[in-house]
């Protein structure tokens, strides 16, 4: 515990440094579709002092339902060049800072149709004098395009990294178990994950000499 805590403040104490990198467009995400396989999406507004917290350059923030409405999840996709910023909006930090207690975290590798893996983390939260709201939350992030789980596998790239992007993919269980939670948020991240990898692509694509740039923090 000790060796991981002081790699990680080694790590955000990096990625405190200033480098250059190039701004995303606030339009970025705003072309990942509505429709994804049997998934219907509507935009849900962030209120703008959330949205401000958050440090990112683009975002999207959708309900996705399916089978009638049946299954839904919350999807969040937030992308900037900010990583130490990014980093602090973790689902072991935001939700149990919201009063969510974790009951569970587990790391999955999920096949994606093309036959790439998706390196996630599934966590668990509940809250509730009985503990009786639940919710699944799937989390992973895409560092220039590459999907990765945690950020720490960076630690010796870190002045690779020209942007990050993280994505939450939340069920609840009010109308599903916890079971059908996290299978639910599984399946849409199986679905929607090179969709959401395409639009990333030209954002590493354009970064190339010429283009505006600015210090970041």
């Amino acid at each position: 515990m000790l060796v991981f805590g002081l790699a990680h403040r080694m790590l955000v104490g990096r990625l405190a440094a200033p480098v250059i990198a190039t701004r995303i467009a606030s339009d970025a995400l705003e072309r990942v579709p509505l429709q994804i396989a049997d998934w219907t999406g509507e935009d849900v507004p962030l209120d703008e002092a959330i949205v401000r917290r958050t440090a990112t350059d683009a975002h999207i923030h959708r309900r996705y339902s399916r089978r009638h409405e049946v299954e839904s999840v919350l999807a969040y996709v937030a992308c900037g060049v900010r990583t130490r910023d990014l980093m602090a909006h973790r689902p072991e930090v935001c939700y149990v800072g919201a009063g969510w207690t974790r009951t569970g975290r587990h790391p999955r590798e999920l096949r994606l149709s093309d036959g790439t893996t998706l390196p996630c983390t599934v966590f668990e939260f509940s809250r509730g004098a009985l503990n009786t709201a639940k919710i699944a939350v799937l989390f992973y992030y895409v560092v220039d395009g590459r999907y990765c789980r945690d950020l720490a596998e960076w630690q010796y790239r870190f002045w690779r990294i020209g942007y990050v992007a993280q994505v939450h993919i939340v069920a609840s269980s009010e109308t599903l178990t916890i079971e059908e939670a996290m299978r639910a948020v599984s399946d849409f991240a199986v679905d929607s994950a090179s969709r959401i990898l395409e639009l990333l692509d030209p954002i590493e694509k354009d970064r190339g000499p010429g283009s505006s740039r600015e210090l970041r923090r």
